[in-house]
This record gives structure tokens, C-alpha cells and sequence, in this order.
């Protein structure tokens, strides 16, 4: 049997309109805001590994890292008719209406949603349906939704996250930033009208720290002036996010703000829990009057995760700490390597039953609440992750 652990838990270039502030969050100089106008310190959590699977939560040791190195594996092991029911599956057990009910209850306000392009193709695309769902229940629970695109055509990293071919094309490749282009103006088109979207993430990390790509840190501001032009083409009340590069760390790239409706948001893991490691965002806060937002940081102590949410509050930072779910405990089935699964390949019937244990396994009822993470938190720990007559692995 799978074990998960939960929440890491071990869980405008177009101003708003006078109409869009009365309906949408949106800025207000150094802060982000509700419709009323009232500031709005976003404490949200990371939807990862459900649209963008990742190996290393999937435990995978040297094996598949990105999502399409799982997706291959799962064909290999299930077939074409079999991997496509498992995925389907997958995406709808992972995140459910209970999980946003226990996210509320827990006391987060935003959840932060990691999307891989190639699910919202078209305008009927899969990932659409998933989340037009998930809309529907962040709505009735009272949570906002920021849209981060995490895998971006041509890639914005290189890296297994943005399941790319191994480097970030995106920068040099008109015809993937028209991919890009056309991949945003979906999504703003389909949510322009929906006040419970908070906002748009346009590009998750961009490029990375090695110094041979650091002469592609010029090319990064211009493509979000372009994108987010096409953007207000269509959504003129969206909080547009932009990361800085170097796995957004790096805010030096930036010049300006050139939206009046843009905050610039940072990651960090394993630094300082302390205010010394975002000072440079706090700086760049007051010298431009925008908002700033820390979109990911954890996987670390819960010591560590109560000092740094502690230090982004006293500095009026919200934060999305990552990421909801992960598994707690890997299957052999899944971690050998391709050679050795060809040599020593269960029974077909074995390895069914290690997916269905998994698609179980995803469910909330099966997941195991991390108290600690949530309290580091400062959220209600003492809620339940199972429904009842039913009680977790």
C-alpha cells in the first residue's frame, strides 16, 4: 500500500476599472486587496503533484523525474487504455471537494494551482473540466485560486519541472512564446469573469542559476510585457504574478512595473528562516509600490517553516508554502529501474493492484494530516483528514 502524507504535510499594461476593483481582489500600492479594498494576506498551500506529477514525490530514487518520464513509465507498465484510465483516475481523487473543505477548515485562505500546458490545448480541454471543478469548490469554501503555469511550452527552466526537453527554449523560440501567448490568452479568456481566481502566475522559476544561462535573464521581462499585453487583451481584472529568474530568487531582472494590476512573487527553501533572506524583496517592495508574495517555500522543519512563516507575516508577506500532498513511502514496482523491470516484470495482475492501491491511496480519507506543519503554520491542527467509518493509513 501507498501511504501519503498530507501538506507535506511529512503534509494592468490596462488599468483596473472602478467595476473590476468592486468584483476582484487586485492591488492597492504595496498590498494585494479584496473586492471591499481591505488588504488580503494570502496564506495558501500548493496544489503540486496532481496536474504536474513530480519523481521525487513520487519517491522515485534515480528514476523518472518529470512528468513525462512518469507518464511513460505508467504506459509501460499499464498499457495505452490502462495508463490513460490510471491518469484519469488520478487527477480525480487527488484533489477533491474534501480536501478544499479540510483546507478551509484548517484556515487557509488561497491555494496555489501548479498547470502543465498541454491540458488546456483547446477550449475543451481536460484541464479545463478539472479546473472549472475545482473552482466551483474553492468558491464555496471561500479560498482564492492563483493559476501558475509550472510547465510552460518550449520551457522556461530546462529542468525536469517544467517537463522540458532539457533546455529553456521559451526565451529564444518565437514560435513557443506563441504557444505561450496562446496558452494564457485561454486561460484569461475562460476565467476573466470568475472574482474567486485571485490571479495568474505566468511563469513558474524561469531560468535557472547555472552561469551559462544567465544571458538569458535579459530576455525574461520582455517576454512578460508581451505575454501580459496579450493577457489584458482579453482579462483586465487579474492579478498578473511575475517571478524573478533564478528559480524566483533573482529580482534585479526587473525594471519598472508595467502593469498597474502586477505583484512580483519569490521562492525560498533551505535559507535562514529569517528576515535577512528577503530583504532584497522588501527593499524592491517599497522602491517600486507593488506587492510582493513568497508563491513556494518548505520541505524543511517544522521549526523552521514557524520561524519563516513568522518572519513573511511581521513583514506583511503572504505565502504559499509547498506542497499539499507527497507520497510517504514508494512501491518497488515503481522505483526499479527499466532494466530490471523488463528482466523481473510482475504478473500484469500485481502490478493493477499496485496502481489501484495508489489511486486509493491519493484519497483524502487515506492521507494522514501533518499536525506539526500545520501548526508551524499557525492553522487549526486538530482537524481530521477521514470521513466517517473510515480511518487512514
Amino acid at each position: 500500500m501507498f501511504n501519503f502524507r498530507f501538506l507535506q504535510l511529512p503534509l494592468l499594461l490596462m488599468a483596473c476599472t472602478s467595476q473590476a476593483s468592486a468584483q476582484f481582489a487586485h492591488t492597492d500600492h504595496k498590498q494585494i486587496v479584496d473586492a471591499a479594498g481591505k488588504p488580503l494576506l494570502l496564506r495558501a498551500t500548493n496544489l503540486g503533484n496532481w496536474l504536474v506529477p513530480e519523481g521525487y514525490m513520487w519517491l522515485f530514487q534515480g528514476g523518472p523525474q518529470s512528468p513525462g518520464e512518469i507518464r511513460a513509465l505508467v504506459f509501460e507498465l499499464l498499457g495505452p487504455e490502462g495508463s490513460a484510465a490510471f491518469w484519469q483516475k488520478y487527477r480525480e481523487n487527488y484533489v477533491t471537494r474534501e480536501d478544499l473543505e479540510l483546507l478551509h477548515r484548517a484556515g487557509f485562505n488561497a491555494i496555489r494551482v501548479p498547470l502543465h500546458y498541454s491540458l488546456f490545448e483547446s477550449d475543451d480541454a481536460e484541464g479545463f473540466r478539472l479546473l472549472d471543478r475545482l473552482l466551483v469548490w474553492s468558491r464555496s469554501e471561500n479560498l482564492y485560486m492563483i493559476l501558475d503555469l509550472h510547465a510552460a511550452p518550449g520551457g522556461q527552466t530546462g529542468a525536469n519541472i517544467d517537463d522540458s526537453a532539457g533546455y529553456p527554449w521559451l526565451y529564444e523560440s518565437p514560435q513557443e512564446q506563441e504557444h505561450l501567448i496562446a496558452i494564457w490568452r485561454r486561460l484569461a479568456t475562460h476565467y476573466r469573469d470568475e472574482p474567486t481566481v485571485l490571479g495568474y502566475d505566468l511563469l513558474n522559476e524561469p531560468i535557472p542559476h547555472f552561469a551559462q544561462l544567465r544571458l538569458l535573464d535579459a530576455s525574461l521581462e520582455p517576454l512578460y510585457k508581451k505575454l501580459s499585453g496579450e493577457i489584458r487583451k482579453v482579462d483586465a481584472h487579474h492579478i498578473l504574478f511575475l517571478g524573478g529568474a533564478q528559480w524566483d530568487t533573482n529580482f534585479s531582472v526587473f525594471g519598472k512595473p508595467f502593469d498597474a494590476n502586477v505583484a512580483y512573487t519569490f521562492h525560498k527553501y533551505w535559507t535562514a528562516p529569517d528576515e535577512s533572506v528577503i530583504r532584497q524583496y522588501i527593499d524592491f517592495r517599497e522602491r517600486n509600490d507593488v506587492p510582493i508574495w513568497m508563491g513556494e517555500s518548505g520541505e524543511n522543519t517544522d521549526e523552521w517553516i514557524a520561524q519563516f512563516a513568522k518572519a513573511l507575516e511581521k513583514n506583511n508577506i503572504g505565502w504559499a508554502f509547498w506542497p499539499y500532498k507527497k507520497m510517504a513511502k514508494p512501491s518497488a514496482i515503481l522505483t526499479a529501474h527499466v532494466e530490471e523491470r523488463l528482466k523481473a516484470r510482475p504478473e500484469q495482475e500485481t502490478i493493477n493492484r499496485a496502481f489501484a492501491d495508489l489511486l486509493e491511496s491519493v484519497r483524502l480519507q487515506k492521507c494522514r494530516v501533518n499536525e506539526g506543519y500545520l501548526k508551524a503554520l499557525g492553522m487549526k491542527s486538530d482537524i481530521a483528514a477521514v470521513s466517517a467509518g473510515e480511518s487512514a493509513n
